[in-house]
């Protein structure tokens, strides 16, 4: 994914989880939405597992990692 992509949508700050990479404005790890894509949950669990984090922001990570995965096609 690209960094330009994903401006405002996620966030590594030292400061916050030691860098883990967050959805801005939460402490969610991105981690988190993988691990529940790649459990077989939906978007929709994960949202209401973490209300903090907008849908938008979301879709934003699954279209900017299925854009970079079509790239390496």
């Amino acid at each position: 994914m690209k960094n330009a992509e994903l401006k405002g949508v996620i966030h590594s700050d030292p400061e916050i989880m030691g860098g883990t990479p967050v959805f801005v404005g939460t402490r969610v790890p991105l981690q988190n939405l993988i691990d529940y894509l790649e459990g077989g949950e939906s978007i929709e669990d994960f949202l209401e597992g973490f209300p903090s984090v907008q849908r938008g922001q979301a879709i934003a990570v699954i279209e900017a990692a299925k854009h970079t995965m079509l790239q390496t096609i």
